[in-house]
């Protein structure tokens, strides 16, 4: 599947949950928009990347925006580096979970911290808001089966993340890393 058709699916998708939590009171100072902003971007992941054949009635993903402290917690029990991170993508159901038709999907859960996201963004000269937006797609997409292991799976991952991203107004995050 190319990275525009993956980007163009919109019809017959299942209903869609986000449930956010924000777990550090310093998103709201860094970005006060950042629970709305959020949703939106993995909304639109969500409506652009999932796969239709899934017979799931509902999606559910989990965003959690949360601190330096517990993302390094989560980083060093899970993937065994004792660091924070920009964002975490936790699977809840992999490409072979066979749902009961009309079930629930839990996707899983895209966790983002604070001060590593304010701290790229400023190295990069640009926006929280904007580089929020692309972590949390780019986790959703995790979720989705979509990797950038291999240069292939980069190239095909970044695509759609520009894709989206552009729907959104936010400028190429990668066009200066090239």
């Amino acid at each position: 599947m190319s990275a525009a058709s993956a980007c163009a699916r919109s019809a017959s998708l299942p209903a869609l949950a986000v449930e956010m939590a924000v777990a550090s009171p310093q998103w709201r100072s860094a970005c006060p928009a950042a629970e709305a902003m959020a949703s939106a971007a993995a909304r639109l992941a969500l409506q652009r990347g999932l796969d239709r054949t899934r017979e799931a009635a509902e999606v559910i993903l989990s965003l959690v925006l949360t601190d330096d402290a517990e993302q390094r917690r989560l980083n060093r029990d899970y993937r065994g580096q004792d660091k924070p991170t920009n964002v975490l993508a936790f699977p809840a159901s992999g490409p072979d979970t066979h749902m009961p038709h009309g079930a629930p999907l839990l996707l899983g859960d895209v966790v983002l911290a604070c001060e590593t996201v304010q701290r790229e963004a400023a190295e990069q000269g640009k926006p929280v808001a904007d580089h929020l937006r692309h972590l949390v797609i780019h986790g959703v997409l995790h979720l989705l089966g979509y990797d950038h292991e291999t240069p292939q799976q980069a190239e095909r991952m970044e695509a759609i993340e520009r894709h989206l991203l552009s729907e959104l107004g936010v400028s190429d995050p990668y066009r200066d890393t090239m």
